[in-house]
């Protein structure tokens, strides 16, 4: 057995879930020992709520996974990786936990106890909201209809659990808290004469006020609450015909609407329609996801408890890896990574952060980088060609009538969100710096809605998902002061009827001008949001209205940029290997909206433009036999065409999950919050009635077809890419092989690992060029793969050595990115492949020695190389200094 992992080279992600638990992740570790990745690395696994299908919704910091195989599970997950001599990688959750009733121990006992709650500040509440509506009571919006209704038909129960009372609507539960019970239990003590239960009833009345009181006194408090519970649960249990009483007048409550009322009314929730949560919610969420609600990570008690377990997995040597799921959520994003890097200081930690173009990741922060959304957008770019923008614009505006620039989509988009989905996240946002003006005459007379407007129109123009300042610094950073600078002066163009003396005050206190704790809370609470705004405006809505061309529309790209040259991709490497050349890099996610390969795809529709333009005219044309009324719209069309072309073949239940979830996103014609049937029925029929059409699927395979050479040799270059720049390569799971999977859940779902063992069993058998001759199967890519991560772990000191771009000449220079890793390895990564044909005269210049071709075999000698030569059997480069 191995004492500990080998160094870390490459990242192999699994995601956990009903498809995958642990044991069947510690079955497939020879397989991936001999794909020749170093680390596990896994979704999630700890306790989440109940059903879920993908462990971001964790409900229990404390334990692993029950649904996962728990911590016997996770001992055999590790014992088998150290016998491989293979390490861990783990992806938590720091931002938010699920509220799933009585399985979250910590918000149960808010919802119980309220402020009095020991619980009380670990999550994100406005226990004092601005407006002094609901002061002291958390909103609960998962009513079905209006509460006086819900009330009336007689649809909530009250049951006894022991000695505690809970309230039940439907498979949803509440605590009852104790100190509203001395009423019933007074009721129960006259009818039964038992003076047991009447001093219970005292108990009740004299415990603490509710208020955000020291911990000492919440934990006494605690301590009282819990000893008449269990003096209750007791009565019962001894006298069954005291407890008969106490039930009975929990059933007469229960059927007297005004009573109930009375006793609901009391809690320290308030419960509501479900729609309400849009606009009245008064605790962070992750994004608009009520049912997942911030933490307060800044707490060290939060910090502490949460981490406890995580901690001493990499302090034993279980885990070697952190993946810090969206970063972006917390109040102090820096103050988290550094309390979490001298508790484990040795911890290869990456953060999920969306970085926007022209932003760098904070070098003052302590970790290896980011997980690579940047460095995949930057490599696609490099296979889109700029020439076919114009063309391509064209056929988007002329079938869709829509000719708005994609800044205007992502400007509306974000101002839609704002309104429908986040509007009490904005509405605690402008209470707060309404505290800030009020304390300062000269903006004292700003009314509510106007510094709502102010405020929305500002991050609706921020060009970064977020700035980092942090009030206890003496100054900004001057990245964090010219993004803020952007966004203002952008909003100022936007609205210049405001006034722009509102837009002036809310800079110059995100800039730390002004100091206080309302000020202080206002600049952290501005920070969460804009990252929200940005997720749910631009990934989860403008993504799927602004469909130029969908292959851009990343998480992390920019459906604006239209190609990368080769020069910019040049300086992007150098600098990362000088500055993050630990960072992950991967092509794809479970975040993905498509998969690398799907992207690929359609990028080569760059280079045909007039070719699909003709095809998707003569498609539209043909399939509007296929309407029945003017629905869908040509936008949902023009998305289907790309997404056939792109994930084909693929089944009729996949594409209908897809594009449901597209159209709900997309938010024009149908949401999540108001979904029309009619609408989605009749897009979904017409979907079905295209893929009926013999003469339709055979256009549609015969341009598939034609782009399929070039699709595959560009997939090919973009994971050579990916597995040779500076950085650590991450593999997603099953796309070893060629994947055309979409957005979640759909790359989720289940691979058949069974097929990729045998193949990877015949490739050490087979030549470049016979997985070439078998590339529907996935072979050429699984060669490039593996030869890769071998190459990897045999020649470490290359891939942390300098990168230097190579220099092309000829005909095609053009269409090659060729450089050298730390005087080891050379890549070359052909590029806008279709039609490119033969290489020419083009030549490429080698350090003079002796390379062994790594996956084609043989040996080349150095010097200026015809490409003719060194990519005539496969259609990627991998040489290796002898």
């Amino acid at each position: 057995m191995s004492s500990s992992p080998r160094p870390l080279t490459a990242t192999y992600r699994l995601q956990l879930g009903p498809n995958l638990d642990l044991a069947g992740a510690a079955s497939l570790i020879p397989y991936l020992e001999r794909l020749g990745v170093s680390h596990l690395y896994v979704s999630p696994l700890l306790q989440a709520a109940p059903g879920s299908t993908h462990g971001y919704d964790v409900v229990d910091h404390g334990l692993v996974s029950a649904e996962l195989g728990g911590e016997a599970g996770r001992t055999r997950l590790v014992e088998t990786l150290r016998e491989r001599g293979m390490g861990l990688v783990l992806d938590i959750v720091p931002n938010h936990m699920a509220i799933a009733g009585r399985h979250n121990r910590w918000w149960w006992d808010v919802l119980e106890n309220g402020a009095s709650s020991r619980y009380a500040l670990a999550f994100d509440i406005a226990w004092e909201p601005p407006d002094g509506q609901q002061r002291g009571q958390i909103l609960v919006p998962l009513l079905g209809d209006h509460y006086g209704r819900v009330l009336e038909r007689g649809e909530f129960r009250l049951i006894r659990d022991g000695g505690a009372i809970i309230l039940r609507y439907w498979e949803h539960e509440c605590p009852i808290a104790v100190d509203t019970l001395a009423g019933p239990l007074r009721e129960a003590a006259v009818a039964t004469g038992s003076a047991e239960m009447a001093e219970l009833a005292e108990a009740c009345q004299a415990l603490p006020e509710r208020h955000l009181a020291p911990d000492a006194e919440r934990r006494a408090r605690h301590e009282q609450k819990e000893a008449i519970l269990q003096r209750l649960a007791a009565l019962c249990a001894a006298q069954p015909e005291v407890c008969a009483v106490v039930d009975g007048e929990l059933r007469a409550i229960e059927q007297d609407a005004e009573r109930l009322d009375a006793l609901i009314s009391a809690q320290h929730f308030r419960l509501a329609r479900w729609q309400t949560a849009q606009s009245e919610l008064d605790y962070r969420r992750f994004f608009d996801v009520q049912t997942l609600v911030g933490l307060r990570m800044e707490e060290e008690d939060v910090f502490r408890e949460s981490h406890d377990l995580i901690l001493s997995w990499l302090r034993d040597g279980s885990v070697q890896g952190l993946r810090i799921d969206h970063v972006d959520g917390l109040h102090d994003p820096e103050g988290y990574l550094r309390r979490l890097s001298l508790e484990a200081p040795g911890a290869w930690v990456v953060v999920e952060k969306i970085l926007a173009d022209g932003e760098r990741l904070p070098s003052r922060w302590p970790v290896a980088g980011t997980t690579g959304y940047d460095f995949a957008a930057m490599a696609l770019g490099l296979f889109v060609d700029p020439a076919g923008e114009k063309d391509l614009t064209a056929i988007w505006e002329e079938l869709t009538g829509d000719t708005v620039p994609w800044p205007d989509v992502s400007h509306q988009s974000r101002h839609h969100v704002m309104l429908e989905l986040l509007a009490s996240d904005l509405a605690r946002l402008a209470g707060g710096f309404s505290r800030v003006c009020e304390r300062n005459r000269r903006f004292r007379d700003f009314t509510r809605i106007e510094v709502l407007e102010a405020l929305r129109e500002i991050l609706a123009c921020m060009p970064v998902y977020r700035s980092y300042v942090r009030p206890e610094a003496q100054e900004l950073s001057d990245a964090d002061r010219h993004w803020l600078s952007v966004a203002v002066a952008r909003a100022r163009e936007h609205r210049p009827d405001f006034d722009g003396e509102l837009f002036d005050f809310i800079q110059s206190v995100l800039q730390l001008q002004h100091r206080g704790e309302a000020e202080t809370d206002f600049v952290a609470r501005f920070q969460q949001t804009s990252g929200a705004v940005m997720g749910k405006g631009v990934e989860d809505t403008a993504f799927y209205r602004y469909l130029r061309l969908a292959g851009l529309n990343e998480v992390g790209g920019d459906p604006g940029r239209f190609g990368v040259e080769p020069e910019e991709f040049h300086r992007d490497c150098q600098a990362r290997a000088e500055e993050w050349p630990e960072a992950m890099i991967g092509l794809s996610t479970h975040d993905s909206k498509r998969s690398a390969d799907v992207r690929c795809r359609l990028a080569v529709l760059s280079e045909a433009p007039r070719r699909w333009a003709d095809a998707v005219r003569a498609w539209s044309a043909h399939n509007e036999r296929h309407r029945s009324g003017p629905w869908p719209d040509p936008a949902f069309e023009y998305l289907l065409y790309q997404t056939l072309v792109g994930a084909w073949p693929i089944e009729p239940d996949r594409l209908r999950g897809y594009l449901e979830k597209a159209m709900r996103e997309a938010k024009v014609h149908t949401s999540w919050l108001q979904p029309s049937e009619e609408y989605e029925r009749a897009a979904l029929e017409f979907t079905d009635r295209c893929l009926g059409d013999a003469a339709f699927r055979s256009e549609l395979e015969t341009l598939i077809e034609e782009l399929s050479p070039a699709a595959r040799a560009t997939s090919l270059s973009l994971l050579l890419l990916t597995l040779t720049a500076p950085g650590v390569p991450d593999v997603y799971q099953g796309s070893e092989l060629w994947d055309n999977r979409l957005v979640d859940p759909d790359n989720r779902g289940p691979v058949d690992f069974g097929r990729r063992r045998d193949l990877l069993e015949e490739i050490d058998h087979l030549t470049a060029e016979d997985c070439w001759k078998r590339a529907a199967e996935g072979l050429p890519k699984m060669l490039l793969l593996t030869r890769g991560l071998r190459l990897r772990s045999e020649e470490p000191d290359a891939f942390r050595g300098r990168y230097r771009p190579l220099e092309v000449r000829g005909e095609r220079a053009d269409h090659l990115i060729a450089y050298e890793r730390g005087e080891r390895v050379v890549a070359l990564a052909p590029r806008l492949c279709h039609g490119l044909g033969a290489w020419q005269d083009t030549t490429v210049e080698i350090e003079e020695g002796s390379w062994r071709d790594v996956l084609g075999g043989g040996t080349v000698g150095g010097g200026r190389m015809r490409l003719a030569d060194l990519l005539s059997g496969f259609p990627v480069g991998l040489l290796r200094r002898e």
